[in-house]
């Protein structure tokens, strides 16, 4: 016989209740010399209950909307960025040091945060960039440009253009804009000299501002700009536009996650040296050459951009 109370703001209720413990079924033992004694019945059936030790960082961003294989998070999202909610796994993971692919409003991107060095480490070791080539970031305003690099150059009142308004008019867009960076830019992301000379003593940066719904919707919740490296095939110098293809084949390489936006057409950004005077343009992509800038040679064109910046997008 036990007893329970149950407390309310002005009474309190007692009752009574019996506990029945029921008692497993027992069975009889004989042996050859007479002797028997009691011992429990066995369940006809023994259930076996095995616990399997998972990552708590992947425990805690798996979801049954999100399929994952081989540790892999695969979000399919709309291009339009209608179900952008989707994207906030992908968000946290890449606050907390992960590498990923997503679309812009050219090509797919191998991307990782800004400030997260072991992050930048592992996306060279999985595109196989060497430490001496520069990276470029993914920037969601004017502002991140502003704070990571030294800025565009001015109109000097002489006939130069005033770059800064020039600029504005063609962001967001399918720009690579070379600058110099800022102290603010960690040093993985520029070239790395030998060991003895550390860093090149002109840090140059790419930068772009994707005209991209699902890209920007990253961006904007981020607290920094995104490190960016297209994706090509690793053995062929062909850009890969097929999120499921760039899944298959680097996934096993490290991969976090893959953001399919759908597949793309094989059109790079067009990549501008904004550190010349007046601004030439390296790469001619899916942007048009404006009128304030000129055009290289198509030979030489090609070496300087992958001297300059070969990851970009």
């Amino acid at each position: 016989m036990a007893e329970a109370k149950v407390y309310g703001r002005n009474h309190t209720l007692s009752f009574y209740f019996t506990l029945s413990i029921a008692k497993p079924p027992r069975r009889v033992v004989r042996f050859p010399n007479g002797l028997s004694f009691d011992s429990p019945k066995p369940p006809p059936h023994r259930v076996l209950a095995m616990v399997v030790k998972r990552s708590p960082k992947r425990l805690k961003y798996s979801a049954p909307r999100f399929p994952k294989e081989d540790g892999l998070l695969y979000v399919e999202a709309d291009p339009s960025g209608a179900d952008s909610w989707k994207l906030d796994p992908v968000i946290q993971l890449l606050k907390e040091g992960a590498v990923g692919v997503i679309p812009t409003d050219t090509l797919y991107a191998i991307v990782c945060h800004l400030k997260s060095h072991a992050a930048i480490e592992r996306l060279r070791r999985i595109k196989n960039i060497e430490p001496s080539k520069p990276l470029s970031i993914l920037c969601h305003s004017l502002r991140d440009i502003d704070i990571y690099t030294t800025g565009f150059p001015c109109g000097d009142g002489q006939g130069h253009t005033n770059i800064f308004r020039a600029v504005k008019h063609c962001l967001p867009g399918p720009y690579t804009f070379i600058l110099n960076g800022s102290k603010e830019l960690p040093k993985q992301c520029v070239r790395y000299g030998t060991t003895s000379a550390k860093y090149a003593p002109r840090k140059n940066v790419g930068v772009r501002i994707p005209d991209d719904a699902i890209c920007q919707e990253i961006l904007e919740k981020m607290d920094a700009p995104l490190i960016s490296t297209s994706v090509k095939w690793p053995k062929d110098n062909e850009w890969m536009v097929d999120p499921v293809v760039i899944a298959d084949i680097y996934g096993p390489e490290g991969l976090d996650f893959v953001v399919d936006g759908g597949v793309r057409v094989a059109d790079p950004s067009t990549v501008v040296d904004m550190t010349v005077v007046p601004p030439r343009v390296i790469r001619q992509g899916k942007g048009p050459k404006l009128y304030w800038m000129v055009a290289e040679d198509d030979n030489e064109s090609a070496l300087h951009a992958e001297d300059l910046i070969p990851s970009a997008t």
